[in-house]
């Protein structure tokens, strides 16, 4: 038995049933021992590979996609632009890098949000956008 297997069935034991996002949230993300916060799921070396690590373009055709959504909105500024679940950050980097291309005003004043539970791919996000001009919250 793995070690954050026996920690749930003990778990269990100790307090009775818990509810499926209880027991997702300890396989996916618990400190110790979480498939995302213990290993590089990414990748060829990994589970699986995202499209944002295929190919640029991706990453490109969305900002492209939401440029246009914020022409459409009468280019509000104040703008959060936030992405959930980043991985290693690549889409948010090819992403800023094609907005600042199309309109610089976007980039320099909306906000970007990095929505993150796992401390080391935060880390691995923070080293790939270091270079980027943009302000991202994590």
């Amino acid at each position: 038995m793995t070690r954050l297997k026996t920690r749930i069935v003990e778990l269990i034991g100790a307090a009775g049933p818990i509810p499926v996002n209880h027991y997702m949230a300890l396989c996916l993300f618990d400190p110790r021992d979480g498939y995302y916060t213990t290993r590089e799921p990414f990748g060829a070396a990994g589970d699986f590979v995202t499209a944002p690590e295929i190919s640029q373009m991706f990453g490109e055709l969305i900002a492209v996609w939401l440029y246009e959504a914020w022409l459409a909105t009468g280019r509000p500024i104040p703008v959060t632009i936030a992405e959930i679940g980043p991985g290693r950050g690549t889409l948010m980097k090819d992403m800023l890098r094609t907005l600042s291309r199309l309109d610089p005003a976007l980039t320099a004043g909306a906000s970007f949000a990095m929505i993150e539970t796992s401390p080391r791919l935060a880390d691995v996000q923070r080293q790939t956008l270091a270079a980027t001009p943009a302000t991202i919250d994590w």
